[in-house]
C-alpha cells in the first residue's frame, strides 16, 4: 500500500487545524474560487499531501457540516488535486456496548454507509444506503493498534430509533455526517478511499451527545492527529 497524491477532507476547522501544523501545510489560494471551500498543501519526497475543509456557512459563520457540503467539496478537491487516495478525516460517535471508548480512534472497514436514506422500494432501498467498499486498511489498523468498523452517515447530530435500527443492520460502529457522501463520489472518480474517524461521544449512554461532543472534542482531535500522521507514515514505507 503505496500512495503519493494523498488528499484529506475535514468538515471542521477544529478538526482540521493540528493536521494542517502536524504536516507543516500551506494553503492553496487557487482552490474553490468563490466557494467557502478551502485547502492545504506539501510537496516533500516525492509525497504531496492536501487537505481541504467544507469552510464556512456566509450566514451563520459556522462550519458546513454534513452530506451537501461534503459532496461538493470532494468533487473539487478530485478535480483541483487528482489525488491517487482520499481520506475523510474527523470526529464522531461510537457505540460503548461494541467495545468503544472516547478518544479510540477507527479506521473504516470493510465499508461505510448512509443510515437516513429510507426508501423502501426494492433496488431503491439497497441505493439508499450504499454500502460503498473502503481501501482494505485492517491490517494497517493491526499494526497501529487502531480500531476497524463500519462507518455509518446521516445529516443529523442525533440518532432515531430507525436510524438506529438500520445502523445495527448494516453493522455500524461509527456514526458521523459526511463519510459515505465523499465515498459515492470518489468512488464515481474511481480513487481510493478510507475513513479515520476518532470518537468523540458514546450513542447508547445516558449522556446528551452534544456535552459530550463539546467536552471531548479536543481531546480526540488530538487522538486523530497523532494516529493520521502514524498512518501516513505507515503506508508510504
Amino acid at each position: 500500500m503505496k500512495y503519493k497524491n494523498i488528499c484529506f477532507i475535514v468538515a471542521m476547522e477544529a478538526e482540521a487545524r493540528p493536521l494542517i501544523k502536524a504536516f507543516c501545510l500551506e494553503e492553496d489560494f487557487s482552490y474553490a474560487h468563490g466557494l467557502p471551500m478551502r485547502a492545504w498543501s506539501i510537496k516533500s519526497k516525492g509525497l504531496n499531501i492536501h487537505l481541504v475543509i467544507n469552510g464556512q456557512d456566509a450566514e451563520s459563520k459556522l462550519d458546513l457540516i454534513g452530506t451537501q457540503a461534503a459532496t461538493l467539496n470532494t468533487h473539487l478537491a478530485i478535480s483541483h488535486f487528482e489525488p491517487d487516495l482520499m481520506i475523510s478525516a474527523g470526529t464522531a460517535g461510537a457505540f460503548h456496548e461494541k467495545g468503544a471508548q472516547i478518544g479510540d480512534v477507527y479506521l473504516s472497514h470493510p465499508y461505510v454507509i448512509f443510515h437516513d436514506r429510507r426508501v423502501d422500494i426494492p433496488g431503491w432501498k439497497e441505493m439508499g444506503v450504499g454500502r460503498f467498499p473502503v481501501v482494505d486498511v485492517s491490517r494497517l489498523a493491526s499494526q497501529l493498534n487502531l480500531k476497524c468498523g463500519v462507518i455509518t452517515t446521516s445529516n443529523s447530530l442525533d440518532m432515531t430509533e430507525t436510524d438506529e435500527e438500520i445502523i445495527r443492520r448494516n453493522g455500524g460502529e461509527i456514526k458521523e455526517m459526511e463519510a459515505a457522501a465523499v465515498a459515492w463520489v470518489a468512488a464515481l472518480h474511481q480513487v481510493p478511499f478510507f475513513c479515520i474517524k476518532a470518537v468523540t461521544d458514546l450513542v447508547d449512554v445516558p449522556h446528551a451527545t452534544v456535552e459530550q461532543f463539546q467536552q471531548n472534542l479536543q481531546m480526540a482531535v488530538d487522538n486523530l492527529t497523532k494516529a493520521t500522521v502514524k498512518v501516513i507514515g505507515a503506508i508510504n514505507f
